[in-house]
This record gives C-alpha cells, sequence and structure tokens, in this order.
C-alpha cells in the first residue's frame, strides 16, 4: 500500500494522483486509443504520425504566442489574417522580386515584427481593446493578402519548402531507420535522464528537502523514453525520404524557449503578474505597457512564422490561407488549461490543448467523418471540455485543467488577487480583527 501511495504522490512529481495531475495528458491519450481501435491500427502508423506533424505545427505555433497573449488577459483574432498577409508578401518577394528564400524567411519575420508593433502600439499605448485591434488587424490584412495576391495563388521554390514539407536527412550506414532521427531520439532520452538525475541531486542538497523513492525516478524515466523510443522508431521507420520534419523540429525548439522563458524569467513572471492582476502588478514596478506591447509582438511574429510553414507545406500562398486559424488556436490554449480571465497557463499545456484537437480531427477524417461533422463534433468537444471543468471547480470535484496546472505552480507566479487580499488581512489591526 505505501508502494501505491509513493506511485500516486511522485510518479510525475506532484503531490495528488497522476490521473489528477495530467488529466489532459490522459484524455489525449484516451482519443489515441479510440481512433487507433476504430482505424485497426491506422492512427499510430509512421505515415499518419509524420502527418499529422506536419499539418499542425503551424497551429501549435500559434498555440504557443496565443498562450501568452491570453495570460495576459488579451486576445488576439488577427493571427490568421497576418500569417496569410505575410505568406504573400514572403512569396511574392521570392518569386517576382528573385530575394534569396533565406532573406525572405528573415523578412517575414520583420514584417511579422512590424505588423505586431503596430497593434501593440494600439493596445499598449492608447489604450484600445486588444480585442478590437486584432479584430481591425483581421480585416486590414485579409484584405491585404487580397489585394497583394490579386486572389490568387503564387508558388514558393524548392528550398523555401523544407521548412514545411522537409525532413531530417539521412546519413550514415543503411540500419533500416533515418538515423537523423534516431539520433534526435538517443539524444532526447539521455536529456530525460538527466533532468531526471540533476532533480533528485538538486533536491538531496537542499534542506529539508526529500527526494522520491529511487524506484519512483527509475519508472519516470523507463515511461518517459518508452513513449520517446515509441516515437523516434515511428517517424524514423516511415517510407524511405521520409523521417522527422522540420516544421515538428521548429515547434519542438519554440516550446523549449518560451517554456524556459515563461516559467523562469523575469519577463514570463511580470506576463503572468500582469494577467493575474494589472493594478497590482504595476504598482509592484512592472512596466505595464512594455509587456502588453512585447506579447502583442511575439503574437505577430510566431504568427509569421506560422504562416511561412503553412506556405511552404502548401507550394505556394493564396487567399484562403489562415482562415479559422485563431479558433484553432484559442481553442488549444483554453483546452490546454488557460483562464478565461488570464493570469493561468502553461506552454506545455497549450501544446497538449492543440494535440487533443489535432489528433482529434485527424481520428475523424481517417474514419471518414464529413468535414461538416468534425466542426460540430470540436466545437463541442471544446464547449464540453470546458463547461465540464468549469462545473467541476466549482463543485469542488477533479477539475482536468485545473490539474493539468499543479506540477507548474512552483513556476508560475503566485495570484496577485491572492497575495493582494492576504496583503489586506495582515494589515489590519488586532481590534479590526
Amino acid at each position: 500500500m505505501s508502494r501505491l501511495k509513493d506511485l500516486q504522490k511522485n510518479l510525475f512529481g506532484g503531490t495528488t494522483s497522476n490521473a489528477r495531475q495530467f488529466g489532459m495528458i490522459f484524455t489525449l491519450l484516451a482519443v489515441i486509443l479510440y481512433f487507433q481501435i476504430r482505424t485497426d491500427g491506422l492512427a499510430l502508423t509512421s505515415g499518419n504520425l509524420i502527418a499529422l506533424t506536419q499539418q499542425y505545427a503551424y497551429i501549435s505555433i500559434l498555440s504557443i504566442g496565443m498562450l501568452m497573449v491570453i495570460v495576459a488577459g488579451h486576445i488576439d483574432l488577427s493571427v490568421g489574417s497576418v500569417a496569410a498577409f505575410v505568406g504573400i508578401v514572403v512569396a511574392k518577394a521570392i518569386t517576382e522580386h528573385d530575394v534569396p528564400w533565406l532573406l525572405g524567411i528573415l523578412l517575414g519575420l520583420v514584417v511579422g515584427a512590424l505588423i505586431g508593433a503596430w497593434q501593440g502600439f494600439w493596445v499598449a499605448y492608447v489604450g484600445i481593446p486588444a480585442f478590437i485591434v486584432t479584430l481591425a488587424g483581421m480585416l486590414l490584412f485579409r484584405g491585404g493578402n487580397q489585394y497583394i495576391g490579386n486572389a490568387d495563388t503564387v508558388p514558393v521554390p524548392e528550398g523555401f519548402r523544407e521548412i514545411g514539407a522537409g525532413y531530417l536527412p539521412e546519413f550514415g550506414p543503411n540500419t533500416g531507420y533515418n538515423n537523423a532521427t534516431l539520433l534526435l531520439g538517443l539524444v532526447v532520452c539521455l536529456a530525460v535522464i538527466w533532468r531526471e538525475l540533476r532533480a533528485r541531486q538538486v533536491r538531496q542538497q537542499m534542506e529539508g528537502a526529500e527526494p522520491s523513492p529511487l524506484w519512483i525516478s527509475v519508472l519516470r524515466i523507463a515511461v518517459m523514453v518508452g513513449v520517446i523510443v515509441f516515437a523516434t522508431l515511428r517517424f524514423a521507420g516511415g517510407r524511405v525520404g521520409t523521417s522527422f520534419p522540420i516544421s515538428g523540429l521548429i515547434l519542438a525548439f519554440l516550446v523549449i524557449i518560451y517554456s524556459f522563458y515563461t516559467r523562469n524569467t523575469a519577463g514570463g513572471r511580470h506576463i503572468y503578474a500582469v494577467g493575474g492582476n494589472a493594478r497590482a502588478a504595476e504598482l509592484s514596478g512592472v512596466k505595464l505597457r512594455r509587456v502588453n506591447f512585447l506579447v502583442m509582438m511575439n503574437m505577430s511574429i510566431l504568427a509569421a512564422l506560422a504562416g511561412m510553414i503553412f506556405v511552404a507545406r502548401s507550394a505556394a500562398s493564396g487567399p484562403q490561407d489562415g482562415l479559422n486559424w485563431e479558433l484553432d488556436a484559442i481553442a488549444a490554449v483554453f483546452i490546454g488549461g488557460a483562464a478565461v480571465s488570464g493570469g493561468l497557463g502553461t506552454i506545455g499545456g497549450a501544446i497538449v490543448g492543440g494535440l487533443v484537437m489535432a489528433v482529434l480531427s485527424n481520428g475523424l477524417q481517417l474514419i471518414g467523418t464529413g468535414s461538416d461533422m468534425v466542426q460540430i463534433i470540436k466545437g463541442l468537444f471544446l464547449l464540453g471540455a470546458v463547461a465540464l471543468d468549469v462545473y467541476n471547480k466549482k463543485q469542488g470535484r477533479f477539475s482536468i485543467i485545473g490539474s493539468l496546472m499543479r506540477p507548474f505552480r512552483r513556476d508560475v507566479p503566485a495570484d496577485p488577487v491572492a497575495l493582494a487580499e492576504a496583503s489586506r488581512e495582515d494589515d489590519k489591526t488586532p481590534a479590526a480583527r
């Protein structure tokens, strides 16, 4: 019985059962298992996993930026239009003005930054709500895409397509797998092992802290490494010429960078503070305008990158690019645990939410569901997931979204509202108490 309690408490580093801490992850696994059974094993084939990564990498990239926007207490409705606008600008520059594709990518990021600065100015320094500013941006840049492209498709060259449709290259001896993907999987496994051992060492050095039992650490490593090995062999064992997508590599790099930024830097903590209570954060010395400006600018830069990746995968930029992307990104963030009022959410949660929606869409398509029903089911899934979570919170029961946040609370600043209330209680005189 003691071992079972240790397992429940420590398997994923939390203070309660792993089911309560990682409810959304288990929801993802349940969705995968369901479609794996319904499709007779097609959902987890190498070809489908590779296609899934390429098809939805741009939405996951958008969800990273959208998470930061929503945590700061805003919303961005323009990301799809910004992505489409940047896509047509870059495609035109490369094909009609002979701009090298590498410089074209840099141009796209600069255009995204300028758009973000434009929208950030109105939000941060003029004080117009982000909802209104980005609604105007959605119309403005959608029209700009059609004006510049004359409502036509514009193809892009082969080299540019690598960021959206390319794969890790093949090298070394013939192993029957893509060696670059195998090497990537090995590096990730070693990183997981090192992180676990490093965490144990840190806790042993902390006075009064006791690390989890060794067998728990071994089990945790075994589970993580097992998942990584399975995914590595799937991605490395696809048809000849395919492997882990470049777009997936870009996404993984962004997840690492932004996760570190939001959880371990002062700038990241300021975003949470502003979303939790903007007035309290400003009184604490947080530069409110700068935070809001940078959050909006960052969102447009990531939208520009997502747009270029989509254009690269599609081999052309068109007038229908980016339609409803903002809705998919917002859905991913809220399913992943962000609070509607701001102040709560994690990059990892947004990615998991995006994966849930991606697997749901992909699985429904594999079993032959029509596009109309796919949209209906996705909408009902989003509404049901958030409504059930809100209801459980009010009833004091298990909350999937709330449980997903629990492992990260040591990295996320305390709620400024709660701190302010506690401060007021402390300031009361003994007589008043």
